[in-house]
């Protein structure tokens, strides 16, 4: 980065999240006499890992009731699940833990706003280590599986802007041709202008509905922008005017990843409720996570209209 003023290089650093990296910066100055005033001569700046860092024993004391405090809160159980969960192939196939994270969100939505308009949803597979047991579900399996401090909000969008945002997202898959069997790998996390490092899975949206379903295939044998297919809400083909309110988190509604249409679409719901402590309460409140009240199978990948094998 250059100062626009001095024309100068600016020394930019930054640490990691959860405190995985520290960043240092290191300045070197020397008093100017004539001028009554510092110098700067040169700069640098390093990150450490912070897992290779000796325990410092005073801090350690001095924060040990607080940590031990909240390794026994993430612990905690607080509902149940009737049957185990995963999000390892969720970026190849509609899975039920992804269902859920939609379902709670638009569930919020429709009940905070009572809106007469059909609720859509929006999630991403953060992590594909993300799972629920069967059995006791934890403060620490729902963090495992919302991994970020996203906030939730609604906005109206149409038919036509709901295919942009499938299209874009749908850039996330490499093109392929034939029905496989592919490996994950060879489809997904495509390289492209935005992304050319590929497109982090974070970054691949999946779109339910909260009372009717929005189905779709995504045909990775078409050019990128033409690769939604048999788009339908209810089981009737959406219409370009129709429109819906859709759960987003803050990251995506404020541009994060670039997805059209959301960042300047008229916000219906924003009370910056964290969605993972949204998803906390809501499994506190009902104990029980079944996916026969969330779950379906609505997207898939095809490829020239026929099922891909993805092994």
């Amino acid at each position: 980065m250059t100062n626009a003023r001095t024309g100068k290089r600016v020394l930019l650093c930054e640490p990691y999240y959860w405190g995985m990296r520290l960043a240092v910066m290191g300045l070197t100055v020397e008093w100017q006499q004539r001028k009554k005033r510092w110098k700067l001569v040169r700069s640098h700046s390093q990150l450490l890992n912070s897992n290779t860092a000796k325990e410092n024993g005073r801090v350690s004391k001095v924060v040990r009731a607080q940590h031990d405090k909240v390794v026994a809160y993430v612990n905690t159980p607080i509902g149940t699940s009737t049957t185990a969960l995963s999000a390892a192939r969720a970026v190849v196939e509609d899975t039920a833990i992804i269902d859920f994270v939609q379902f709670v969100q638009a569930d919020a939505i429709k009940k905070a706003t009572g809106t007469a308009l059909p609720v859509l949803s929006i999630a991403a597979p953060f992590s594909r280590t993300a799972s629920f047991p069967s059995g006791p579900v934890s403060v620490r399996d729902v963090a495992g599986l919302y991994i970020y401090d996203n906030t939730l909000l609604a906005v109206k969008v149409t038919g036509a802007q709901v295919k942009d945002y499938l299209e874009y997202s749908a850039n996330y898959f490499k093109q392929v041709s034939g029905p496989g069997p592919f490996t994950s790998d060879q489809v997904t996390n495509a390289v492209t202008a935005n992304a050319p490092k590929g497109t982090p899975d974070y970054n691949y949206d999946i779109v339910g509905g909260l009372t009717g379903r929005l189905t779709y295939d995504i045909d990775i044998a078409q050019d990128p922008g033409s690769r939604i297919k048999n788009l339908a809400y209810d089981g009737a083909p959406i219409v370009a005017t129709q429109e819906f309110a859709m759960a987003i988190n803050n990251y995506r509604q404020s541009g994060g990843g670039n997805f059209p249409h959301v960042k300047t679409a008229p916000v219906l719901y924003n009370r910056t409720v964290e969605i993972r402590q949204l998803i906390i309460d809501w499994v506190t409140a009902r104990t029980t996570i079944d996916p026969a009240t969330f779950a379906s199978v609505d997207w898939r990948l095809v490829s020239g209209g026929q099922p891909v094998t993805i092994s």
